[in-house]
C-alpha cells in the first residue's frame, strides 16, 4: 500500500514532466523489490501557495513523500530510500544543474491499526494473485 506523495512548487511545471517522473519513480519502487506494483500510488500536487528562501520567484522545489506500512526492516526502507531518491536525482539532473531548486525525500511507516485497507486492483492486474 505505498503511496508516493510528490508536492513541487508550480514554476516547475512548464520546467519538469510530472507525470514521467510518477513513472520513473514508480519503476524504481517495484525495482527495489521492497513495494508491490500493485499497491503502489503516485501522485504529484503542485503546491497552489509557496514561500521559497528569500522569496525570489526563480527557486523551486520538489517533496517526495513515501508512506508504507511497518514491518519491513531498516535494510529495506534504506534500500527503497537509497534507490527512489536516485531516481529522483537523476530524473530532476538538468534543472540540479541549471536552477535554484530543492529536491527532498522521506520515508514515513504507517501503523496498519490506524489505517484500515480494502481493495479489488489485484483482480485487474496480470499475474497477480490475491
Amino acid at each position: 500500500m505505498p503511496h508516493i506523495q510528490i508536492d513541487y512548487s508550480p514554476n516547475l511545471e512548464p520546467r519538469l514532466d510530472v507525470a514521467g517522473l510518477c513513472r520513473a519513480l514508480r519503476d524504481a519502487a517495484v525495482a527495489t523489490g521492497v513495494l508491490p506494483l500493485a499497491g503502489l500510488r503516485l501522485r504529484g500536487t503542485a503546491c497552489t501557495h509557496v514561500v521559497i528562501a528569500d522569496g525570489n520567484p526563480d527557486h523551486a522545489f520538489l517533496d517526495i513523500s513515501l508512506r508504507l506500512r511497518a514491518g519491513r526492516s531498516p535494510e529495506a526502507k534504506a534500500l527503497a530510500t537509497a534507490q527512489i531518491f536516485a531516481a529522483a536525482e537523476a530524473f530532476c539532473a538538468d534543472l540540479l544543474a541549471t536552477s535554484s531548486f530543492m529536491l527532498s525525500f522521506e520515508l514515513r511507516e504507517i501503523d496498519p491499526a490506524l489505517s484500515p485497507k480494502t481493495s479489488s486492483i489485484r483482480r485487474y492486474l496480470p499475474g497477480e494473485t490475491q
